[in-house]
């Protein structure tokens, strides 16, 4: 039975009140069990599907619901006839079931009590009524719901035969209450009292200590007769187990004598070793005190240590305090208060070690060496606190280890992605239970030094709940200024962090809270150019994927127009994370020949990437994408990097009005309004007639449409796109651009020019506009990486049409707008709206088309 009878099990934790008792088991009479079976049961139920509970007629059991779905059905149940379908599922491993997933037969249920749970949850108390058999489902959100028919049990036995059945039963149930010491006494009593066989059968067989399944099995069977049979052959098995056990109990009381024999001997020899003055435990103190003596600590920590280990000398060693204080002396001796690495102040080794792990950074490395050098002359300065931002897979976390390497010290690293306890960077207090120290200080206990590089991983992740905020806790750490006095809320103890270098990582600013980037200093590492990719697959990824494929250097070679066409043609991205796993397929593509015996070695030029990695997975695609008018290119910044973007604009008839779609921002919904009241301005001097703005509706859209887009670097793109549709010339395809545009026609600076800039190169495009002001940033990118893409830079929108639009129009825009005379007076006599009918005449005449 499950956990011996589970409700005599908890009823035995809580009260050995036989009055109790009997009012947590539900007995009822024949005629009150008729009642409740055979109430008329609906032609449709809210379903409610259980993991791991059988629910049998007549059984009270308590219930936790915690899924949406059943959250949702409970709460419209409880407000309703309170009546529900309940069904079990056929895995409860499964968290949100399907009706594939749901047994078909279950119990009607009538929820009596709801109890709301702190932590949002709901309880539950249902008493089964009676089966029913699920005809099919009929909805599954925001329930479930199904059309079910009655389900009731066949009583196929009377008379003797019924009464010595249902006595064997009871007698066998008592005997399984006398032999458990986890079921009280009265439960026999109890199972005694209960007159209604199936009853009986039912709330044995909801405390069987079986499978869910198995139980699911018993609820199925049709026959009374067939159903005590099973239920019987379970108890017997129960009993087999009972009596198993208590042979088992019997041996082990006896090995628990031998084991107490044992602990007095020991206790003994504690005595004689403490005449003799032998005390392990006092040993072990005085080993501390040796570690305390030999240990360089600041005044302050060496007479907290001394006050806990005169503490630890006066509590008995089988006190919980004593592990306590044992674990916070020996955390004070493990740390290292007055250790440090000694710097390896060599400008030109920083050089090389930093140049051998990574290709290019140069800011970063510059940054570095600045570091060193001002170390070198000042020989006491505080450590910087680094942030390196910028996309995935650029080296900013193997970064660290270089650096730890050039100045010779330890390194340690740990992710906060994902944290959300503030304990986790201040510690517990000694309060708690299997307190620690934050991490902070764990990496410093593994560190061994007091000056080591720590990275801060993933730093825009941390999160924020009801224990906390943990970036509030490292404002302190990551302040310079504040740093030399952290203190951990397990210690209790001020620890110097100053010596300390930190290196945060972050892919976006946008959630790192002001304050916190306050007191860090940003180094952009920006997206790598195709060169840098080409140098930084043949130094590191191609060795690394060789050795860790199981092939030789000789084995294999990769040609460097096969590279290119790796990063051209099946990535696209800014860091190499991607390339990297491009080229592993290659390598296991040749591990496969060679270990098949086809080939000994293999040179893999541009024709055989495909053969390894199937189709290019990339298209440079700019061009096809502009050959409308309406359509043009722009240039987009996201936290993995630069990309391309495309604006769409089309007009329709109706009234004017301006439509914009594509999760846009409202910062870039108002660079399209700002592009629409400059054409409206303006539109003599472009050639747009009046009709375009006043009875044609202009419908904007950024494609990609579950992907939000927000900024006002687009309002050039969006200029473009819609001077297009109203003038009908087409965009130039090979031409992408960015940049913020004002009502008085100038064209503002932009963030993230050399990511864009690098986007639009491996997209195809062969000319980008950009800012005026954007020029210095240009600048920063190297003339081989910008290769033969042109660079145009704008400070007034003026220019800007006959640069991106094509000379011809695809149909003259007076004639392209032309409408007709009904369709100007629909729209002046309604108020600037167009009837239905009018608007569809319009369209089905080809005049005004």
């Amino acid at each position: 039975m499950k956990q011996r009878f589970e409700l005599f099990q908890n009823l035995s934790d809580s009260d050995d009140n036989f009055d109790d008792f009997e009012q947590a088991i539900p007995l009822m009479s024949e005629e009150e069990e008729r009642e409740l079976t055979e109430a008329e049961i609906p032609e449709s139920l809210p379903i409610l599907p259980l993991k791991n509970t059988v629910l049998f007629p007549g059984v009270v059991v308590p219930i936790t619901v915690g899924r949406d779905r059943s959250l949702a059905l409970v709460k419209e149940a409880y407000e309703g006839d309170k009546i529900i379908g309940v069904v079990t599922q056929k895995n409860e491993d499964i968290e949100e079931p399907e009706y594939k997933d749901l047994h078909t037969v279950g119990t009607v249920a009538q929820i009596l009590k709801l109890i709301k749970m702190p932590d949002g949850s709901k309880s539950i108390v249902i008493q089964g009524k009676s089966n029913f058999k699920v005809k099919n489902f009929t909805q599954s959100n925001p329930y479930f719901k199904a059309d079910v028919e009655p389900y009731p049990k066949e009583m196929d036995i009377e008379g003797v035969e019924l009464d010595a059945s249902v006595r064997n039963i009871k007698e066998t149930a008592a005997k399984i209450i006398n032999m458990s010491p986890n079921i009280p006494s009265e439960a026999s009593i109890a199972v005694d009292n209960i007159n209604s066989p199936t009853f009986l059968l039912n709330f044995i067989s909801s405390n069987l200590n079986v499978s869910v399944n198995e139980k699911q099995t018993l609820l199925e069977i049709r026959k009374f007769s067939d159903n005590l049979d099973k239920v019987m052959e379970f108890l017997e098995k129960e009993v087999q187990v009972l009596d198993m056990s208590e042979k088992i109990r019997t041996k082990v009381k006896s090995d628990i004598d031998d084991q107490q024999r044992e602990f007095y001997l020991r206790q003994q020899m504690k005595a004689i070793q403490e005449e003799l003055g032998e005390d392990a435990e006092q040993q072990d103190i005085e080993k501390l005190r040796e570690r305390l003596a030999k240990k360089k600590l600041p005044k302050e920590v060496r007479e907290t240590a001394e006050k806990e280990l005169q503490r630890l000398e006066m509590t008995p060693s089988a006190s919980p305090n004593y592990g306590i204080i044992y674990s916070y002396v020996e955390w004070i001796l493990d740390l290292p208060w007055n250790e440090f690495s000694k710097d390896k102040l060599d400008l030109e080794f920083a050089r090389k070690v930093l140049d051998e792990d990574h290709y290019g950074l140069e800011k970063v490395k510059k940054r570095i060496v600045e570091y060193l050098a001002v170390l070198k002359l000042k020989k006491d300065m505080k450590a910087p606190i680094l942030c390196f931002y910028g996309p995935p897979g650029v080296g900013k976390t193997s970064l660290g280890k270089s650096i730890a390497r050039a100045l010779n010290r330890e390194f340690e690293r740990f992710s906060l992605g994902g944290i959300r306890d503030e304990a986790e960077v201040r510690g517990h207090r000694r309060t708690y239970i299997g307190a620690l120290p934050g991490r902070i200080i764990r990496s410093m206990k593994k560190a061994g030094k007091g000056n080591p590089v720590i990275m801060l991983d993933e730093i825009d992740k941390v999160g924020a709940d009801y224990r906390g905020d943990p970036t509030s806790a490292l404002l302190e750490v990551l302040d310079p200024e504040q740093n030399d006095t952290f203190t951990d809320n397990y210690l209790e103890l001020e620890y110097d962090l100053s010596k300390v270098m930190f290196i945060a990582t972050a892919n976006s600013l946008d959630t790192i809270p002001a304050p916190l980037r306050d007191r860090m200093e940003i180094i952009n590492i920006s997206g790598y150019t195709l060169e840098e990719k080409t140098q930084i697959a043949k130094k590191y990824l191609i060795p690394k994927q060789v050795e860790e494929n199981g092939l030789k250097e000789d084995q294999i070679t990769i040609s460097d127009e096969a590279i290119e066409r790796l990063i051209d043609q099946y990535t696209r991205e800014s860091g190499v994370r991607n390339l990297e796993r491009q080229i592993a397929g290659v390598c296991r593509g040749v591990a496969a020949k060679i270990a098949s015996n086809e080939i000994e070695k293999f040179d893999v030029g541009v024709d055989d990437v495909e053969e390894f990695l199937g189709k290019r997975k990339f298209f440079s695609d700019a061009a096809e994408r502009t050959t409308v008018p309406g359509v043009a290119t722009g240039m987009a910044w996201t936290p993995y990097g630069g990309d391309i973007l495309f604006i769409e604009a089309s007009v329709s008839k109706g009234s004017g009005k301006l439509n914009i779609t594509g999760q846009l921002g409202d910062v870039m919904k108002e660079s399209a309004m700002l592009a629409v009241s400059y054409l409206k301005a303006h539109s003599d001097e472009i050639g747009i007639p009046e009709e375009a703005f006043k009875y044609w509706d202009l419908h904007v859209h950024v494609p990609a449409g579950a992907v939000p887009k927000d900024g006002p670097s687009a309002g050039v793109s969006l200029m473009s796109a819609i001077a297009s549709i109203f003038t009908q010339r087409k965009v130039r395809g090979t031409i992408a651009m960015t940049g913020e545009i004002t009502l008085r026609g100038l064209v503002l600076p932009v963030g993230g020019i050399k990511e864009k800039v690098l986007a639009a190169k491996r997209a195809g495009i062969k000319k980008v506009l950009l800012p005026k002001k954007n020029e210095k940033d240009v600048a920063e990118i190297e003339e081989d990486v910008l290769g033969d893409l042109e660079v145009q830079y704008l400070e007034r929108m003026d220019p800007l049409l006959d640069v991106v639009l094509e000379d011809k129009p695809e149909i003259e825009p007076k004639e392209f707008f032309k409408v007709s005379d009904a369709h100007k007076a629909a729209v002046s006599g309604n108020n600037g709206k167009l009837p239905d009918d009018v608007e569809v005449a319009s369209r089905d005449s080809k005049k005004d088309q």
